[in-house]
C-alpha cells in the first residue's frame, strides 16, 4: 500500500513513479496537473517545438481548419495554455473579418496562472485576445454564448472528461463546434513501437533536461496519453454527451488526431 499522503503537495513530485500507473483514477489529479504545469510553463512551449519537430503548430492549424469559422463566430479555447491555440484561432478570425465585421475576442480558459501569464506575456498587439482562469470541469460562461470550443491536448488532462464534454456542449450554441485535439496511440505496430520508445525513453529525459522538471511531468505526460481513453471511446462520449456529425482526423501517422462535433440546431 502507498504511503503517499492523499493530496498534492507542492513541496513534493506531483507525479511519482507509483502514481503512474494509472494517473487518470487519481483522486488528486487535478491539483497534481495544476501543480504540474505550473512547474514547467517557463519551457513548455520551447519543449512542444522541440519534441514534436515542429508538428504542434501544424496540428493547430488543422484545428482551426477544422473549425470552419465565420467571421462573427465566437471562440472559446479551454485548458488553451500558453495560448498557441488561442492565438491562432485570433489570426483566423482576423483574415475573415472585413470593414463591416470585426472579428469577437477569442477567450482562452486555462486553471494554471503560470500557464496563463506565459500566454499574455506572448500576447501580439494586432490579435484580440482575453485569458481567463477557468476550469473546463465547470466554466464560468453563460449557456449557448460561444460558437466554437476547442481544447488542444488537454482533455486527458481534464479530472472528469465526460463532465468538461457536458459543460462545452452547454456554452456552446446550436450549430457550435466542438474540436478537440489530443494525442492518441498509433494503430500500426512499427509507429507505435517508435512512438512508445521516443515518448516513454527519449523525451521523458531530454525534456526534464530542457525543462529542469522536478514535478515528474515528463514522466506523467506520456503515461497520461497511454492509459487514455481510445479514439472509439472519445468519439462514442461526445456522441452521448449530444454532439452530433462527430469525425476524427488521424494526424502525423496516429501520433496524434483531431476531432470534431455539432451542436444539433
Amino acid at each position: 500500500m502507498s504511503t503517499e499522503t492523499t493530496t498534492a503537495n507542492p513541496t513534493e513530485p506531483a507525479w511519482t513513479d507509483s502514481r503512474l500507473e494509472n494517473p487518470h483514477v487519481d483522486p488528486d489529479k487535478a491539483e497534481r496537473v495544476e501543480q504540474m504545469f505550473a512547474a514547467i510553463a517557463p519551457s513548455y512551449d520551447l519543449n512542444n517545438r522541440v519534441h514534436s519537430l515542429g508538428r504542434d503548430q501544424a496540428w493547430r492549424k488543422t484545428a482551426v481548419k477544422m473549425a470552419t469559422l465565420k467571421p462573427t463566430d465566437r471562440v472559446l479555447d479551454v485548458a488553451c495554455g500558453t495560448g498557441d491555440l488561442t492565438f491562432a484561432f485570433a489570426s483566423a478570425l482576423n483574415k475573415l473579418q472585413d470593414k463591416d465585421v470585426k472579428a469577437e475576442t477569442v477567450v482562452g480558459a486555462d486553471f494554471t496562472e503560470p500557464m496563463l501569464d506565459v500566454a499574455r506575456s506572448k500576447q501580439p498587439s494586432s490579435l484580440d485576445t482575453d485569458f481567463q482562469f477557468g476550469d473546463a470541469t465547470a466554466l464560468e460562461f453563460a449557456d449557448a454564448s460561444f460558437d466554437v470550443v476547442s481544447i488542444a491536448f488537454g482533455i486527458r488532462n481534464v479530472s472528469d472528461p465526460r463532465k468538461a464534454l457536458g459543460e462545452f456542449y452547454r456554452v456552446l450554441r446550436p450549430g457550435g463546434r466542438l474540436i478537440v485535439l489530443e494525442f492518441t496511440v498509433p494503430g500500426n505496430p512499427l509507429m507505435r513501437l517508435m512512438n512508445n520508445f521516443y515518448c516513454g525513453w527519449v523525451m521523458p529525459k531530454t525534456a526534464t533536461l530542457i525543462s529542469g522538471d522536478k514535478s515528474g511531468a515528463y514522466k506523467y505526460l506520456p503515461r497520461s496519453v497511454s492509459t487514455f481513453t481510445g479514439k472509439t471511446e472519445l468519439i462514442d462520449a461526445m456522441q452521448v454527451t449530444g454532439f452530433a456529425d462527430v469525425t476524427a482526423k488521424t494526424l502525423s501517422f496516429g501520433i496524434a488526431a483531431c476531432y470534431r462535433g455539432v451542436k444539433p440546431d
